[in-house]
């Protein structure tokens, strides 16, 4: 396993990156953009025979260089080489297990150097230790514990400290056709994928094979419960009804990212409807809102539209989305102005209005 612990300079992956290599060079992961995998693959074996090592490579272009390789990306790199038949490894691998399953976890590696061999400790979120390497001792963990939950000094530099978190869930009401690369896209990014829709010859597991769960809406107001604060979702129905039912059901959740799909008088009669349901103020309402849905990233079709909403959840999910489409209270009322709900209660899709 090579595992990406320090950078320097440009780097094309952030520390926490990985690659792991089978015995017949199979592998996966990246640990770069592309330069250092197959020198990595080819020297593996070789390079962990007396145990875990860290390799430094320069990505900076310098014939010069001692340290391989100057292939111009700008930057030096470090990363943890280690075999994959000890504990330590073995504690990895749960960590991840746990983190794919939804649980948080804290990963605490001594790093080899100096003589000293790689160790490592696992903290559950409530700071419970799940593995400890025998050679650290309890003052020591005691110490390395206290700093991770309360913050009071910086770790020693010989600890390489990682903070896994569960793969981003995103919640996608709506199982028509566009929702099928909304499903595609998430799902290549990693993230665990939801679909929920009340009409049940759309919500088939067979439309969506990439996603984690499908399911038929019988009831919004439970059936939506499993929404929490870090998740991501999406409304998409395309029926005004049914939009409405479920916008009033995941509002109070206050989910991280919720986008909503359609146009901006639709929404705004949503939105006003959905307030004086819940009686919150339609300010409250409009700044949980991304309407319109997505980053303006212009094209069209459900694959454009896909990839701008996708676009739009990631830089929500890494805290930098900034100039975000929304709609205010003053365009709310102005739309509302122009007509009542009675336009789309009929079968009307949701991006044919203004």
């Amino acid at each position: 396993m090579a595992t990406l612990v320090k950078t320097k300079g440009s780097s094309y992956r952030r520390p926490g990156a990985r690659l792991l290599v089978g015995v017949q060079r199979d592998y996966a992961g990246t640990i770069s953009g592309g330069c250092l995998e197959a020198e990595l693959i080819r020297r593996a074996a070789w390079l962990v025979r007396e145990g875990a090592v860290i390799e430094r490579y320069s990505t900076e272009f310098d014939d010069t260089a001692e340290i391989p390789y100057g292939l111009g990306c700008g930057g030096v790199v470090d990363l943890l080489l280690e075999p994959t038949d000890t504990l330590e490894f073995k504690a990895l691998m749960s960590a991840l297990e746990r983190t794919i399953a939804g649980d948080e976890t804290v990963v605490l590696t001594w790093l080899p150097q100096g003589g000293s061999k790689l160790a490592r400790a696992v903290l559950a979120p409530k700071g419970d230790f799940l593995f400890a390497s025998e050679r650290l001792s309890e003052s020591t963990l005691v110490r390395v514990r206290a700093i991770v939950m309360y913050g009071l000094e910086a770790l020693p530099e010989e600890i390489f400290l990682e903070r896994l978190v569960a793969p981003q869930r995103l919640f996608i009401l709506g199982a028509g056709d566009d929702a099928k690369p909304l499903v595609s896209m998430g799902s290549l990014l990693g993230w665990t994928i939801h679909v929920l829709d009340s009409r049940t010859q759309l919500a088939r597991p067979e439309r969506f094979p990439e996603a984690e769960h499908v399911v038929a809406i019988h009831s919004p107001s439970s059936d939506l419960q499993e929404i929490k604060h870090n998740d991501a979702v999406v409304l998409m129905t395309h029926s005004y009804e049914q939009d409405r039912d479920l916008l009033a059901a995941v509002l109070p959740l206050r989910p991280k990212y919720l986008g909503l799909l359609g146009a901006r008088h639709r929404t705004s009669l949503l939105i006003s409807e959905v307030a004086a349901k819940l009686r919150c103020s339609i300010e409250e309402c409009c700044e949980q809102i991304q309407a319109p849905v997505g980053l303006n990233l212009g094209g069209d079709g459900p694959e454009a539209i896909a990839l701008a909403v996708i676009a739009e959840v990631h830089a929500a999910r890494t805290g930098e989305l900034v100039n975000s489409r929304k709609l205010s209270p003053e365009d709310v009322e102005n739309y509302i102005k122009q007509g009542g709900p009675a336009l789309y209660l009929q079968a009307r899709c949701a991006l044919d209005a203004p």
